[in-house]
């Protein structure tokens, strides 16, 4: 019996393929309504880059007002409308803002992250089809540890010539991102959380880190875990990146881990990335997040939007939207695979604007 009715279930699917849809989204009554999200162009090619976005969001019809903020990197501090606006909104995208070296200005980005306690850094690296790179497979979230570390700011001068900078690790923030880490991979179906540490030589510091994640991975145990010391981490992401899978650093680690997977899988102009909190996310380009890019970039008018495209993908599935951010994300990796227009860092010649119209004729 069961070989005769199989010709018949194979003209049946013939007759009536698969649709390629997945289970519906059912939301909640009221999800539909538009949300207001803080708009931060910032400096240099920022402007460029977050008006890519608008434009975007504005031909998909997405529920998203944007309530947009001046604000530059050579302000003293972040305005209070401004971190009043995120709190009340409690989502906001953001551009570089650019940090002055030395002079003792303190970065506006970091000082945003410590104001709304915006403890992940989350950061995703991996390959586009039809963009080539040296290594194939490479799929890695690197997730940081945000407000301590040594981007405490803590430093002074000892004496003329001396100059003593604090690294500042706690169980409380190292378990927070530990459990943040291995919660992400948990709900996203991740293999595997992997501790970036240098706790042969810090014992004290690292070591607290270590201890943090140690106690959180017992927690997760369909999640294999995994230590990793930072100089040997950056040797193994340039010669085997895909084995891989979701890194847990302290602050300083994970700003270089980042950046450095987000070169292996195809640079920082494609790498989306956030920063979020308890009860406020702020999404922004993934590695190099503080960059405002070249001033040629910004007179010619080519800078890369993919990155904050992708981003504004991210965003748009932390609201619940998830068939405006599959859109989105489906038409960027459309424009990738033709490459018909691309900008200079991925080996083309087109303007930020060209390949803003090539996504909006891709969208569904």
């Amino acid at each position: 019996m069961a070989r005769r009715t199989l010709p018949i279930l194979k003209q049946l699917l013939h007759q009536h393929p698969a649709t390629t849809r997945s289970v519906t989204y059912m939301p909640r009554p009221g999800d539909g309504a538009p949300r207001t999200v803080t708009l931060i162009p910032g400096d240099g090619i920022g402007p460029l880059v977050t008006g890519a976005v608008e434009q975007v969001m504005e031909a998909m019809h997405a529920p998203i007002y944007f309530e947009k903020f001046e604000v530059h990197g050579d302000m003293k501090t972040i305005p209070s409308e401004v971190l009043d606006s995120i709190r009340r909104n409690k989502v906001c995208l953001k551009g570089g803002l650019n940090t002055p070296m030395g002079g003792g200005v303190s970065s506006l980005n970091v000082q945003l992250r410590k104001e709304l306690d915006l403890y992940a850094s989350l950061v995703n690296c991996f390959n586009l089809p039809g963009l080539v790179t040296r290594h194939e497979n490479v799929d890695i979230v690197v997730i940081r540890e945000n407000t301590e570390g040594e981007y405490a700011g803590l430093e002074h001068e000892v004496v003329p010539g001396v100059v003593e900078s604090l690294k500042v690790i706690t169980k409380f923030c190292s378990e927070r991102i530990a459990k943040y880490a291995f919660e992400y991979a948990y709900l996203n179906n991740r293999k595997t959380v992997t501790a970036v540490h240098k706790a042969n030589i810090m014992k004290l510091a690292d070591g607290l880190f270590l201890e943090s994640c140690r106690e959180i991975a017992s927690k997760y145990p369909s999640i294999k875990y995994n230590e990793i010391i930072v100089d040997n981490c950056c040797m193994q992401l340039v010669s085997k990146p895909e084995q891989f899978d979701v890194m847990v650093t302290p602050n300083l680690y994970g700003n270089l881990v980042a950046n450095t997977a987000a070169g292996i899988a195809g640079g920082t102009g494609v790498m989306p990335g956030g920063n979020v909190g308890a009860d406020h996310a702020v999404f922004e380009q993934g590695a190099s997040a503080g960059n405002v890019g070249k001033q040629k970039f910004v007179e010619r008018k080519t800078a890369n939007p993919i990155a904050l495209l992708l981003s504004s993908a991210m965003m748009l599935r932390h609201l619940q939207f998830p068939s405006f951010a599959d859109r989105l994300e489906n038409s960027v990796k459309r424009v990738i695979l033709e490459g018909k227009y691309r900008t200079k860092d991925l080996g083309g010649n087109s303007t930020t604007q060209e390949v803003v119209d090539a996504v909006i004729a891709k969208l569904d």
